[in-house]
């Protein structure tokens, strides 16, 4: 993605909510070469930060309901948590958490578009979101999927102010035409019981190299392959369950 320090709009963080926070972070931890610290305060719940050298990238904690998907979750920045999230009820949207301040860190709140993409607010105090972008093993674009395109541009341009990059073959987001990620609409290859979803996509070195390592302890969804004009990604999804993308770095829209 254009983008390589959170902005207003744009992808700032991504965390994982998952049933086994300990295998998680094995398991990304050997992919990505991640640095896990765990904060120790018992009212973190075990909320945990992955670093690249000093670098935040991403965050792993437990589910907060049990209703919760094993899932990766991408959070969008934002001036003011509460106005965003009135915006998005007005949009034809849903708040399912929050706004809620999280220590001095910032105030955060789960929200889902019309058709059921969940998706994350944050309002920055203290902490501003990740600390590196596009390097292997952080966040390098975020992909919607959705059934209703037309929808999604609606609903994120009015919450968002998103500018809107579309080809016969692909639709891009960005913020002031610095685009940091991409629509695909969901056809009948997918199957109806896969809802609507927000799929971060990390950078890597090597695509290839990487879904073999991935195929050992986890599963393969599309196997590594080279878009026409574009990068070589693969999507794959952890032993908890939780799917993800990988896009081979210096490739960045």
């Amino acid at each position: 993605m254009k983008l390589d320090a959170p902005v207003t709009g744009g992808p700032c963080w991504i965390e994982l909510g998952t049933t086994d926070l300990e295998a998680a972070q094995r398991f990304y931890t050997r992919l990505f070469g991640w640095r896990p610290e765990t904060d120790p305060r018992q009212e973190a719940g075990g909320y945990t930060i992955a670093h690249l050298g000093d670098a935040a990238v991403a965050a792993l904690a437990p589910l907060y309901q049990p209703s919760q998907p094993v899932a990766w979750n991408v959070a969008f920045a934002v001036t003011d948590a509460d106005a965003t999230a009135r915006e998005v009820t007005e949009a034809g949207g849903t708040v399912l958490f929050g706004p809620m301040d999280v220590f001095d860190a910032g105030r955060f709140a789960v929200a889902a578009d019309p058709a059921g993409a969940v998706f994350q607010l944050w309002q920055a105090g203290t902490f501003p979101g990740a600390g590196l972008f596009n390097a292997p093993g952080s966040l390098s674009w975020a992909e919607l999927y959705t059934r209703d395109p037309e929808q999604a541009v609606a609903f994120y341009s009015q919450v968002f102010g998103w500018t809107v990059n579309a080809s016969e073959r692909y639709t891009q987001w960005g913020v002031g035409g610095a685009d940091f990620g991409g629509m695909v609409t969901m056809d009948d290859k997918f199957p109806p019981e896969v809802p609507a979803h927000w799929l971060p996509y990390f950078a890597v070195a090597d695509v290839d190299a990487t879904t073999a390592v991935v195929q050992t302890h986890g599963d393969v969804l599309m196997v590594p392959t080279s878009v026409p004009d574009g990068p070589r990604i693969a999507v794959l999804r952890d032993p908890q369950g939780a799917m993800f993308g990988v896009y081979r770095a210096g490739a960045e829209g």
